[in-house]
């Protein structure tokens, strides 16, 4: 019998995604929160692969090519996930898709298990309050990462983005003085993992070890909650990958973006 799509049940994607929790941290979280449209690869009744399909694209597993039709009419803006998994869909698919903008493979992902040193920082859950001061800085962050600027192409969404991400808890920083000494957001949060995303410090305070001390302050915190932190870099950022690697986090496997 051969390989069929089918829409899957949560119970068979939470199996599917318990079998690698770090690389599948986000479409497991998609699943529990209801996000998007999924779509399996069943072969002889076991899933092989499964792929989130919507804005963003999130294959994973075997075989992925499969998802080439569904991921087409979907006309997403971005393929990302396993750098195999995204590779195998990306050569069906690319025929039927816009020329990337952008390719970036080999983006490695790291981890860590065990609560780091202290920072001694005074990173704390953001609150409401704080919008005006997140909104220009995770849209500042979001344009180095993606190359788009979210407050020319849409304000409003991108500022109801950051209040929701408030409200559910997955925004942090440290302020003082007016500017953020660090922050990040958690971009999929699941009872095995976090993984977090837009790290960053204020520009006119780089360089002094804010970030570090951030993130092994939100780390030990997470790590009371959850048996690991995630997070993935573009491979080219050598000074992040030097301060993951600084406060204890291992390079796990990678990634690969390719921005429509």
């Amino acid at each position: 019998m051969r390989p069929k799509l089918a829409e899957p049940r949560l119970e068979r994607i939470l199996s599917f995604c318990r079998e690698d929790p770090v690389e599948r941290v986000f479409l497991e979280d998609a699943a529990r929160r209801g996000l998007g449209r999924f779509v399996a690869l069943v072969d002889e009744g076991e899933l092989r692969a499964l792929c989130h399909v919507g804005v963003n694209v999130v294959p994973s597993g075997s075989s992925c090519g499969a998802f080439a039709r569904e991921v087409a009419r979907a006309s997403p803006r971005m393929l990302i996930g396993e750098s195999r998994a995204v590779t195998e869909l990306w050569e069906e698919a690319r025929s039927r898709l816009s020329s990337p903008r952008e390719d970036r493979p080999g983006q490695p992902v790291f981890e860590i298990r065990e609560a780091p040193d202290p920072g001694e920082s005074g990173v704390r859950v953001a609150a409401l309050e704080d919008l005006d001061l997140l909104v220009p800085a995770c849209a500042a962050a979001h344009e180095q990462e993606l190359g788009v600027d979210p407050l020319r192409r849409d304000p409003e969404g991108f500022r109801w983005r950051t209040r929701a991400q408030i409200e559910e808890g997955r925004s942090w920083l440290w302020v003082e003085g007016g500017s953020i000494l660090f922050k990040a957001e958690a971009s999929a949060w699941t009872p095995a993992a976090v993984q977090l995303q837009q790290v960053w410090v204020d520009p006119d305070v780089r360089g002094r070890g804010y970030g570090a001390r951030g993130l092994r302050d939100l780390c030990c915190h997470l790590l009371e909650r959850v048996p690991v932190v995630c997070l993935f870099v573009r491979a080219e950022n050598l000074p992040a990958i030097r301060l993951y690697e600084t406060i204890g986090m291992t390079h796990v496997l990678d990634y690969r973006s390719i921005l429509l």
